[in-house]
């Protein structure tokens, strides 16, 4: 069945002027202005890269003035616009490098060659998704209408706090949640490797959980009357739940990133923001602070904290270690040069729960592999999405991952902008988390990111039921101000979850 406007209804259209001055910003002055600060030393690789900052920086500018919330293509472009493109783009110019290893000129250029060819194949995939937008899909469309149940999120939130109250114990208590990173990171090296993968998985354990049942009581269906014990339950667990996220969630002791996602999926999956309006403020605030704020959030990782230094962009993307993703795709190119594509590598991150006990030959974390080849003697390093599959098998595995990705990305941003009215579904709370996680999946290393990406994305499944036959929109042959049929309705009316509390 087709989705539409009805007939003779204009379609809306993006705002050329406002097209024309993101692609101006985006494209021309950040790039200009990154340049015209560094002693430039133009070569093949670096004209390559500004074909890359256009490509990225005008899909992102059409993300940004797009008439739909495309919240899936937002995440990837930002991350790729600002870690791919502007970045790289500041490394090569001046041949300055946060890490150690440089690479020579050939390497450089084939890097460049491999960020580009998977960004053309996700631009591929999601163009042709967007071609087949009108056809059914029987798999993403149910799981995507699926809507909260009120009993189960209830279970969700006793299980988050009780979670809570023997975990954090475990953890060091309360104070541990509130020390840097840096001494997080030494109290687990210096615990054995079992007890630091436990401390971590306990971690997550807590984070995860924490963070969706919060999520889900803020928007689990709500009655103008009856339910008494449902509302007041809501009322109860509200602020328990919002103290334990301020643990366990906190910017101080958690990365980043994930800080980051925890905040953006509350403030993104709410109901004024699921307009495309709304969304492009919204996204356009995002990418600002990205780019203005980002560099400076590591003041709480290290126990001296130093007085904030406001350096240029250009001197952030060559000395900081945050921005290391291009270096690493280098470092990736240079490994599979000297020992050869691995395509049993692919199988690690889907069997990432099987221990190294019971599968000997399970492969090594990317990032651990990049860190040994360039001689670092620290190992907790990023492996982007690009160079894990390039280390399969080459360009082609870097081509149908990448092509497949922008497919399901733009099939998932479509269904939920069907989706935008319809209350507490999984489209309406799944995507934005899942959006602004990408920054971490694209980033990788894969092993160390796919345990908690599968919490991320059963956690809602599991606290949601079926919805109705008639989930998403009618056919855009009836009217918008039609007055719908009964049956239908009902059909689209909210669940109770089949219980009254």
């Amino acid at each position: 069945m087709l989705h539409g406007k009805r007939p003779g209804a204009m379609m809306p259209v993006r705002k050329i002027a406002g097209l024309c001055c993101w692609a101006l910003l985006l494209v021309v002055l950040l790039p200009v202005l990154i340049l015209q600060s560094l002693d430039a030393r133009f070569g093949a690789a670096l004209a390559m890269q500004c074909v890359v900052v256009v490509h990225t920086g005008a899909a992102l500018a059409r993300v940004l003035t797009d008439v739909r919330a495309r919240v899936i293509a937002f995440g990837f472009w930002l991350f790729s616009y600002v870690w791919l493109g502007l970045a790289p783009l500041a490394m090569l110019a001046t041949d300055a490098y946060p890490r150690g290893f440089v690479v020579d000129a050939n390497t450089a250029f084939v890097t460049t060659a491999v960020v580009e060819a998977g960004l053309l194949a996700y631009s591929a995939g999601s163009a042709l998704a967007s071609w087949r937008s009108a056809r059914t899909s029987t798999f993403l469309e149910p799981v995507l209408a699926r809507r909260l149940s009120p009993g189960r999120v209830l279970l969700l939130c006793g299980l988050a706090l009780l979670l809570a109250v023997v975990l954090i114990p475990g953890q060091g208590g309360l104070s541990a949640f509130f020390l840097s990173r840096q001494a997080a990171n030494e109290a687990a090296a210096q615990a054995a490797p079992a007890g630091s993968a436990d401390r971590a998985m306990a971690a997550w354990a807590l984070s995860v959980p924490a963070f969706w049942a919060l999520v889900a009581l803020m928007h689990v269906p709500r009655f103008t009357k009856g339910d008494r014990t449902l509302r007041g339950l809501r009322w109860l667990l509200l602020p328990l739940l919002i103290a334990v996220n301020i643990v366990v969630n906190n910017p101080i002791s958690q990365p980043r990133f994930w800080a980051g996602t925890v905040l953006l999926a509350l403030v993104f999956s709410a109901s004024w923001l699921r307009g495309p309006r709304a969304f492009r403020f919204g996204a356009a605030a995002v990418a600002a602070v990205v780019l203005v704020v980002f560099p400076y959030s590591d003041y709480f990782r290290y126990d001296k904290r130093e007085p904030v230094r406001v350096v240029s962009l250009a001197e952030q993307f060559t000395s900081n270690g945050d921005y290391d993703a291009f270096q690493q795709i280098q470092t990736g190119v240079d490994y599979a040069r000297t020992h050869g594509f691995t395509p049993t590598a692919a199988l690690g991150p889907p069997l990432f729960f099987v221990p190294r006990a019971a599968w000997p030959g399970k492969p090594d974390d990317a990032g651990i592999l990049l860190a040994r080849h360039a001689g670092y003697t620290f190992t907790n390093l990023s492996a982007p999405l690009w160079v894990e599959t390039y280390m399969w098998a080459g360009f082609p595995s870097v081509i149908a991952v990448f092509g497949l990705i922008g497919a399901v990305g733009r099939r998932i941003d479509h269904l939920r902008h069907r989706l935008r009215r319809r209350r507490g579904t999984v489209a309406a709370l799944l995507v934005p988390a899942f959006g602004f996680y990408q920054l971490v999946l694209l980033r990788g290393s894969l092993m160390a990111i796919v345990g908690p990406l599968a919490l991320l994305v059963c956690i809602p499944l599991l606290i949601t039921r079926k919805a109705g036959r008639r989930a998403l929109p009618p056919s855009a042959a009836q009217p918008a101000n039609a007055p719908a049929p009964r049956a239908q309705r009902d059909a689209l009316s909210l669940p109770t979850g089949g219980a009254r509390t």
